[in-house]
């Protein structure tokens, strides 16, 4: 057992409750949290970006989702951790099993959203159990934030100055009306700040509130003014906020007077000028994949670990400042995780060896970038031409498709062509997400799980289209494109090229092979 889920297990002792939620969370609510932030992670020692942990006194829960079934089995000690397999959205009725009638769960009242509270509330009422908040993590080493590097972004990049956003939400409130902004990729966006200097994401950390004639950006050092600012605003009677990404702590101080925003930050419409700097940053991204690519078919007895190293070298050399996220590069059965992590310095490319690679990239715009392809050393086996062209099947119809109105109808339509896959191959993931100021954002969703993906599909949004199949023990398969809405149809930000060898021809028919004609294959 290890020493964090003996203070875990001594905390619930101290504070005299039955379970403790840890979260893989900061105070930020950032979908990305660094390890060493990461209290999940101490406890549970998986390192997944998602899912969070329950510890009762007998036992610790990780909740993880399809993409993480394989990677938790294979990271934490079975001895002290039952690893619970989400189907998406399911998190709160497992939770519901686990937690016992007349027991209390402790929740971090900074690490939580509001939204989840009031449904965690609602879920187990019936149960009779008590949630008591506590602000403090007992599982937290450090809740400091780093020294941010703040970087502005140039209106001719943005297409619209900070002024100009800020005077769209003006016109929203009146007189005793604020917004409180805690989501940090819409506080980037509104103030068109990045930090760089950043692992996995460039949003600046801090908090936000705008009046109606006034807006005043907390962050770092001013982050501890927040909350008596906002008690200061003695004429303000309406706090709109967003549920979903405002933490209890932060809801409470407005509770009273607190109302669900209305308000949009359109962050998820990109400008023309977003768009063509995300053109650019696409081209950039994939050149330093087909280097890499090329890396892999010359070079032998290469591993994981060299070649993330050199795809990484690549993305610098071509522009990029930093990556979006942690570059996934998995051979052979690891390609089965769909969220591998380890880039192994053992494991070796051997002949026939297939290997997967989704990363992006940061450049000058501070919009990510994020691109997944599959490569093979030397010939292919004939599963994964099957499984390969399967995958490519329902990327093409998804990306054609004419009758649409939201990411689920896309969602749908790219699952048909996977339903009849090969005994044991699955798709266990939404389609696509919407990227931005980060890798994952949204809307759209493109996700036939997620109330999200009926939110209608707009023009200069820009999301990815990424089917996969997965095997454990065997291999997988995710061919990942970033697109774009213009006039009602998809295009493509992506143009890096389709892999020949790993393509059987007979597979397709006329249509699916007039649509491929339209991308690079080598």
């Amino acid at each position: 057992m290890n020493e964090y889920i003996k203070k875990a297990r001594l905390f619930l002792e101290q504070e005299q409750i039955d379970y403790l939620l840890v979260n893989s969370t900061n105070e930020f609510l950032v979908e990305y949290n660094e390890l060493k932030k990461n209290s999940r992670y101490f406890l549970t020692g998986f390192t997944g970006s998602t899912g969070d942990a329950v510890v009762s006194k007998d036992n610790v829960y990780l909740f993880v989702d399809g993409r993480y079934h394989i990677q938790a089995d294979l990271e934490v000690n079975h001895n002290d951790v039952t690893v619970v397999k989400l189907e998406s959205g399911k998190f709160l009725d497992e939770l519901y099993e686990i937690i016992g009638s007349n027991s209390s769960l402790g929740i971090c009242s900074k690490k939580n959203s509001q939204y989840r509270y009031k449904t965690i509330l609602e879920k187990f009422k019936d149960k009779n159990v008590t949630i008591k908040l506590f602000e403090t993590d007992p599982i937290e080493k450090s809740n400091s934030i780093d020294k941010q590097v703040i970087t502005e972004i140039p209106t001719v990049l943005t297409g619209k100055s900070t002024d100009e956003k800020v005077k769209e939400i003006y016109s929203e409130l009146k007189d005793d009306e604020a917004l409180i902004v805690t989501n940090l990729e819409d506080l980037s966006y509104i103030y068109n700040i990045r930090n760089f200097n950043k692992e996995n994401s460039c949003s600046v950390e801090g908090k936000a509130v705008i009046t109606k004639n006034a807006n005043k950006l907390f962050k770092e050092e001013t982050l501890g003014d927040f909350e008596n600012y906002i008690k200061d605003l003695k004429h303000i009677n309406t706090f709109y906020v967003n549920e979903s990404n405002t933490t209890i702590k932060d809801y409470s101080l407005i509770s009273d007077k607190a109302k669900k925003s209305e308000i949009k930050i359109k962050r998820y419409i990109k400008t023309d000028e977003e768009l063509e700097h995300y053109k650019d940053a696409f081209a950039k991204t994939d050149k330093a994949i087909f280097a890499t690519r090329q890396y892999i078919l010359e070079s032998d007895n290469i591993s994981e670990f060299e070649i993330k190293n050199v795809l990484e070298e690549n993305f610098k050399k071509y522009g990029a400042i930093c990556q979006s996220f942690t570059s996934i590069v998995a051979k052979d059965a690891n390609s089965s995780q769909a969220h591998y992590s380890k880039s192994s310095k053992d494991e070796i490319l051997k002949e026939g060896s297939l290997v997967l690679i989704d990363c992006g990239g940061y450049y000058e715009g501070g919009l990510a970038t994020d691109t997944t392809r599959v490569f093979v050393k030397g010939k292919p086996s004939d599963l994964h031409k099957t499984i390969y062209t399967s995958v490519l099947k329902a990327f093409l119809h998804a990306f054609n498709i004419k009758d649409f109105d939201c990411g689920f109808d896309i969602d749908y339509l790219a699952r048909h062509f996977l339903k009849d896959s090969p005994e044991g191959f699955v798709f266990n993931h939404g389609l696509g997400h919407g990227i931005g100021v980060s890798v994952h954002e949204g809307p759209p969703r493109l996700c036939s799980m997620s109330p999200d993906a009926f939110a209608e599909l707009e023009d200069n949004m820009c999301f990815t289209i990424e089917p996969g199949l997965y095997k454990e023990g065997y291999f997988g398969v995710r061919l990942e494109n970033s697109c774009y809405m213009k006039n009602g149809t998809i295009n493509s930000f992506t143009n890096m090229c389709y892999e020949k060898k790993l393509i059987d021809m007979s597979m397709l028919d006329n249509n699916e092979k007039k649509w491929l004609d339209k991308f690079e294959v080598l």
